[in-house]
């Protein structure tokens, strides 16, 4: 575990400087507990001392970098089981498993799952590659990976076939799957000569543990782990106790990213290995693998995955600015509402429900709720008359009927007064009445 301010404050001279940002060591020494500030910065600390306090003050678990270039993913740097007792770092990922005779089939699906959703960009990150004991097919099949331009997994256990496929897509930075108690020697060394991450698996916990030990031993710790079972309640059980020994026991052996593979436990029936990866998504997959992914199963999942790996104490947003619903062009009415994600989501989707054109007006309201942001004056005649102001809305837009939600119709009058020419309506109070609204509306 990191050691706290004391423990730190043994390890550092007793001298005063101005590098601390206070005149003592002490206050230094309590600002690296609290992670505030970088070891580095005092320029008197020994070097035997900065790797003793470096590898102390670490995050349990171990935090990584894998792929390369716009496909580069951070995995790991965890501190906490739950959401709620402070937050995720690094969100989990998604991964399909190719082989040489299911590439050619799965690959244009992948390429239909990419989309923007509040500023994120959701698609399929990592393509498996599994070895199946035939060389020249396993490397036609990374080499097709490849072209698709995802972070590659080569899981494949024979040191020839890794190496050759290793030769081909070492500069992307794959993460090379195949480590265990019997060849580990062997694939540390094609892992540190090609500058990867080495996943490590085995037949049960303690073997993983044995053979992450002795590769820690050898100096390697740009390490994953794959949990390896074939049983949903097994893979379960042995990714909650990885990371329970990592965070709660303080074992660092235990504390790299995990990889589960769905493929393994669910073959063929795609709705339970769904249903799994929203499980492991919460509880503790950093790499989740399936079988294959539709644009339909990656919805939810990358809907979950949004909701869960966020600060909570930071809500999401859609950027402000004019959404057309509905095929909306200039002539189209407008509505507004605030940019909190949650109520964009169920207003456009009301919206849209009602078939009726619509430009969907959001001004920036602190990532509020519309009372919320009414309260704390984010949401006031003003801030909207100045946000259709500043993106020249009457420039752009011919009509001037604006809808705003019923539970701020107290703005209607002075709305009225900053946006002269304009007609305010009063919508319904909950937007699920936005449907029946629209379509009786007459302006």
């Amino acid at each position: 575990m990191a050691l706290k301010g004391l423990d730190i404050f043994k390890l550092t001279p007793k001298t005063n400087c101005k590098d601390c940002g206070n005149p003592t060591c002490m206050a230094f020494a309590m600002k690296v507990a609290q992670g505030t500030v970088a070891l580095e910065k005092c320029p008197h600390m020994s070097p035997e001392a900065l790797k003793t306090l470096g590898e102390a003050t670490e995050p349990p678990m171990k935090s990584l970098k894998v792929g390369a270039g716009a496909n580069e993913h951070g995995l790991g740097g965890e501190t906490v089981l739950f959401r709620h007792e402070k937050t995720f770092v690094s969100k989990c990922f998604y991964g399909v498993v190719v082989c040489a005779e299911c590439i050619d089939k799965k690959l244009p699906n992948l390429q239909k799952i990419d989309y923007e959703r509040i500023g994120e960009r959701m698609s399929v990150e990592f393509l498996n590659v599994l070895y199946q004991g035939d060389k020249a097919a396993f490397l036609e099949t990374v080499k097709k990976a490849q072209a698709a331009k995802r972070t590659l997994i080569l899981e494949v256990d024979d040191e020839d076939a890794a190496k050759a496929a290793l030769d081909i897509v070492k500069a992307d930075k794959p993460i090379l799957n195949g480590a265990n108690e019997k060849n580990y020697a062997a694939f540390n060394k094609l892992a540190a000569e090609a500058g990867v991450t080495l996943g490590v698996t085995g037949p049960s916990l303690d073997s993983i543990h044995d053979t992450v030990a002795a590769l820690e031993a050898a100096g390697n710790k740009n390490l994953v782990i794959d949990v390896g079972a074939s049983s949903a309640k097994e893979v379960f059980a042995r990714a909650v106790q990885i990371r329970r020994a990592a965070l709660k026991d303080g074992d660092r052996s235990s504390g790299y990213p995990v990889i589960v593979n769905l493929y393994r436990v669910a073959k063929g029936d795609h709705e339970l290995q769904t249903a799994l990866a929203a499980l492991f998504t919460m509880k503790y997959g950093s790499i989740i693998l399936l079988e294959d992914l539709s644009y339909s199963q990656a919805l939810p999942l990358y809907g979950l995955r949004q909701n869960i790996y966020t600060d909570p104490q930071k809500p999401m947003k859609v950027e402000p600015g004019v959404y057309p619903i509905n095929g909306a062009d200039e002539n189209a009415i407008c509505a507004t509402t605030v940019d909190f994600a949650l109520t964009y989501f169920i207003v456009s989707g009301e919206l849209e429900r009602s078939g009726v054109p619509v430009n969907l007006l959001i001004s920036d309201a602190g990532g509020y709720s519309v009372l919320t942001a009414w309260a704390a004056g984010k949401l006031s005649a003003s801030s909207v008359a100045r946000f259709i102001k500043e993106k020249d809305i009457e420039g752009k837009i011919k009509n001037r009927n604006l809808v705003i939600p019923g539970k701020v119709a107290v703005l209607k009058g002075e709305l009225e007064e900053n946006l002269p020419g304009w007609k305010i309506i009063v919508a319904p109070n909950e937007a699920v009445g936005a449907v029946k609204f629209l379509k009786e509306l007459k302006v």
